[in-house]
């Protein structure tokens, strides 16, 4: 008997917990029962003030989960209770915003961004009752977790209050906070929320202000920090010009990608592609960045592991020349110089704790840097990747020389040294007279580099790349490079005399060097193995740039690494930038970065090449050509979702020079990467040619076979795709190659592929009909009667009567060309056996045909048959049949009874 102003009174002041947060969860009922009265109203108000000095926490933490609930409805009755929210309700909100419980903070920090984003507060409020009290929790006295979370308020905050309090009142506090030295989670929050913050201030602010601080925080002591920099590059760089953004940010990010770190090496190259974005030039790609999320349309990709595919052609062309290098030392089986080589070749296998590929991938680089120290130097300046090749190649040399470490007597056995091992095969006779004139074109390959692709690198340049990584030296992937590079530094300085005995001393495993008389003596065993050294490093020649050529993996071996990267440079982004992208595809990158960074490419792909621009697809081509022929089958996924954007960005003549064969194979793939084609089939073919779109017309078929029968979504999106197609090919091709596909599908076990079908018969219908040759409908519906109508199975036939409801709902046929083509042929299953092709004819008779004109205003023989045929139906033995053959067409809707009766049909 109560009133709620007393109810309320009564719970709040009991000592149980329990009734207090009742009374919290039942303020809005309240509320809304004394509203008439504004007394009761502020009475209402007023207790709330009260309830939210509760000691108990949870008690605290129930109120301010309902104080938006509170605050909408005193916003829309506003008239009673004016200025309520903001007198009762906005300083208990602040005000637990430093309260102790962390629970209580929280659900007051999510309570204050509800409120902003439904535009609850007053903005004078958020200049005076908001910001102030955010400014003083993140002041340097203040408690480290309350710091934090204010700081992540304030940063989230933005967005709603606008440009003008964000630069006024929060910019300088955000500013400090990024340099807070005492505590890094608050600089780690800045980062995170840098870019949501240039967003809101703009370019003049971001570019005086903020760019300091973020320089600063991409060269923080903790990694964390740093990587939330990379994470937000792309929202800072949206608010930049483009000067600053070629000249400061693409350095500052290539620093980033080259961190010591490898999580933030994984967020920057994430980052990549969707930084690159960025200097797309609007006014001639037609990009522009979304305002809600700062992301171009063109960044997705549509569906990672592209490092896959290149593991697989490193498999096959390093396990040949391993088969190679056993070959060769089955020759010099009895000299110690074949033995020794075999014999580190097995043990680098053994050591090894990575996959066959990463084995035989080191074999080779270590094979190659035996041969020569200096090429083994060069390669590992070419680029980063050739550094990390070179780094196993020595590591494991270093390795085997330890394992395989003998006394002195038995590494340098003169018998087996100077000794001509046992021809195992016929010479040629000529081959013999000209082994002198091999020996030295051998022995002058042997002084030079492995690869004359690989560029020369000077002592100048080593010294600087090992000055350039000292300061990292704790991390061990970069206290490996260096000691690579001081390897390198160190057999630059052999003159070609001396690297050509170090090279000859490796191979034989020997700690001696051999005089020029030794040399010399030499001679006649070089005449038997060298010549085999010397085609196998012939061989490996293209192997080596394959492998290191990040750029370029199905390059000719005939064009030098200046022309490969001449044929990579363009003026739309910093080459830079460029160069990191295109090294995504480098299996490398995935053991030592992120096993998703092919994904990550792929996924990023088309917003990259809307940049560059068609002009410039010859850089990213061989990158694309690697990405689609991945081992991952996500990765092949991410293109086939986005191939028909790259085509429209592309046009035709590069669609159908290096996009057509990538198409062909994504058609052959397994229905994870089918699927992203086939959604977008009409997409991609109606921008090509006629005769070349003609061509997969025999491919079509294929969709219907799937690695899964159960797959049916599958069909059914050919289906809807076939749809989109009947505009695209003409009247005897939609007859010759369509139509069988269409049948198939009609009679699919799954109704859902089923009714989708009966709509691509009707269109089918439509368009035959429109073409100038008639013959081809007609023949079409015969077909229908002949394959549906006359079917031996009740599912067929119901399905004819589906099809004619269709094409009659739709108007695809003229009422009287139905009428003379199909009509009959439906009328005549009313005498069907089977009651759910019954049904389905009173439904179609009843609500469909007898709505069309053709059926209510004209009188004719059509019009009479069905009528006779309906009060046939209305006496039928079935008493569904007799229903829905009597009742009124618009007393049910069509759509529900026809689907009903379609899932009952299996």
């Amino acid at each position: 008997m109560l009133t709620p102003l007393g109810r309320l009174d009564k719970y709040a002041a009991s000592e149980n917990i329990f009734n207090r947060q009742m009374v919290a969860r039942s303020l809005l009922d309240t509320l809304k029962e004394v509203s008439d009265d504004e007394r009761d109203c502020i009475a209402v108000l007023e207790r709330i003030s009260r309830l939210a000095d509760d000691s108990e926490p949870t008690v605290r933490a129930e109120l301010m989960e309902q104080v938006p609930h509170i605050a909408m409805f005193c916003q829309e009755n506003r008239p009673s209770i004016p200025y309520a929210f903001s007198k009762y309700l906005l300083p208990i909100v602040v005000r637990y915003l430093a309260d102790q419980n962390n629970q209580v903070r929280k659900t007051s920090q999510a309570a204050l961004l509800v409120l902003l984003e439904q535009e609850l507060i007053e903005r004078y409020d958020v200049e005076t009752k908001v910001c102030p009290v955010l400014i003083d929790l993140t002041a340097p006295d203040s408690n480290d977790d309350v710091k934090t979370e204010a700081v992540a308020i304030m940063c989230k905050m933005a967005s709603m209050v606008g440009k003008d309090i964000t630069e006024r009142l929060v910019l300088p506090r955000f500013c400090e906070m990024c340099c807070d030295c005492r505590m890094f989670h608050v600089r780690k929050v800045c980062a995170a929320n840098f870019g949501d913050i240039c967003s809101v201030v703009g370019q003049q602010a971001t570019e005086e202000m903020l760019l300091p601080r973020f320089f600063q925080l991409c060269s923080d002591n903790v990694w964390g920090v740093r990587k939330a920099c990379a994470e937000c590059f792309m929202a800072v760089s949206c608010a930049t010009s483009q000067e600053v953004r070629r000249t400061k940010l693409s350095t500052l990010f290539i620093n980033l990608i080259s961190d010591p770190s490898r999580w933030v090496r994984q967020a920057a190259f994430q980052s990549l592609g969707p930084f690159i974005s960025t200097f797309a030039n609007p006014s001639s790609s037609g990009q522009y960045f979304k305002e809600e999320d700062g992301k171009t349309p063109e960044d997705c990709g549509s569906a990672q592991e592209n490092s896959e595919q290149v593991r697989t052609r490193e498999d096959v062309t390093t396990e040949d020349e391993h088969n190679r290098t056993e070959d060769l030392s089955s020759h010099v089986d009895n000299n110690s110089f074949g033995t020794k080589l075999k014999n580190a070749m097995e043990d680098q296998n053994t050591v090894s704790n990575n996959s066959q590929r990463e084995s035989d991938f080191q074999t080779e680089s270590s094979f190659h840097c035996t041969l020569s120290s200096e090429s083994c130097g060069e390669m590992a300046d070419e680029n980063e990747r050739g550094s990390r090749c070179c780094t196993a190649g020595l590591r494991e040399t270093g390795l085997n020389s330890q394992e395989t470490s003998l006394s002195e007597q038995e590494l340098y056995n003169s018998f087996h040294f100077w000794r001509t091992p046992l021809p195992e095969i016929d010479i040629d006779f000529e081959l013999q007279q000209t082994s002198e004139i091999i020996l030295d074109r051998e022995i002058q390959e042997l002084t030079m580099p492995v690869s004359p692709n690989v560029p020369m690198a000077t002592r100048k340049e080593l010294e600087e790349m090992i000055e350039n990584l000292e300061p990292h030296i704790d991390d061990p992937d970069v206290k490996a490079q260096v000691e690579v590079l001081s390897a390198a530094l160190r057999a630059s300085s052999l003159d070609p005399q001396e690297e050509t005995m170090a090279s000859v001393s490796k191979g034989t495993d020997s700690q001696t060097e051999l005089t020029i008389n030794d040399q010399q003596n030499f001679k006649p065993i070089l005449g038997d193995i060298v010549p085999l050294i010397g085609d196998t490093v012939e061989n490996m020649d293209s192997t080596l740039h394959y492998i290191h050529n990040d750029s370029d993996l199905s390059t000719n071996s005939s064009f030098s690494p200046e022309e490969e990267r001449k044929s990579k440079v363009q003026d739309v982004v910093p080459q830079a930038l460029l160069d990191q992208y295109l090294s995504m595809t480098d299996p490398s990158r995935a053991q030592t970065v992120d096993t998703e960074i092919a994904k990550h490419c792929a996924y990023s792909l088309p917003g990259v090449a809307l940049t560059l621009g068609r002009q410039n697809w010859h850089c990213l081509k061989d990158t694309y050509e690697t990405l689609a022929s991945d081992m991952q089958w996500k990765v092949r996924r991410t293109l086939a979702f986005s191939i028909h954007e790259l085509a429209v960005i592309l046009g035709d003549q590069l669609t159908a020079g290096d996009l057509v064969p990538v198409f062909n194979g994504f058609l052959k793939d397994l229905d994870e990467v089918r699927i992203g084609v086939l959604k977008h089939l009409h997409d991609f073919l109606k921008l090509l040619h006629l005769d070349k779109r003609r061509e997969y017309l025999y491919q079509l078929q294929e969709f219907l076979v799937t690695d899964n029968s159960r797959n049916w979504r599958f069909r059914a999106e050919l289906a809807e795709q076939l749809i989109l197609l009947l505009d695209l090919y003409s009247a005897r091709d939609i007859y010759d190659y369509l139509r069988p596909i269409a049948f198939s599908l009609c009679a699919d076990k799954v109704s859902s592929v089923r009714w989708i079908s009966y709509k691509l018969v009707s269109e089918m219908v439509k368009k035959l009909y429109m073409a100038s040759t008639s013959t081809f409908v007609v023949d079409l519906m015969n077909e229908l009667v002949e394959k549906f109508c006359r079917c031996r199975k009740w599912s067929g036939r119901q399905t004819f009567v589906f099809i004619c409801q269709t094409i009659s709902e739709d108007d695809c046929l003229p009422m009287d060309q139905f009428a003379v083509h199909l009509l009959p042929h439906l009328l005549h299953l009313a005498s069907d056996r089977v009651p759910n092709v019954r049904v389905l004819l009173a439904k179609t008779l009843k609500q469909t045909l007898l709505e069309k004109e053709y059926f209510l205003n004209s009188a004719n023989s059509h019009q009479e048959a069905v009528e006779q045929t309906i009060m046939v139906l209305q006496m039928d033995d079935d008493n569904d049949v007799k229903y829905f053959a009597s009742i009124h067409p618009a007393s049910t809707k069509i759509a529900d009874d026809a689907m009903s009766t379609a899932s009952s049909t299996y």
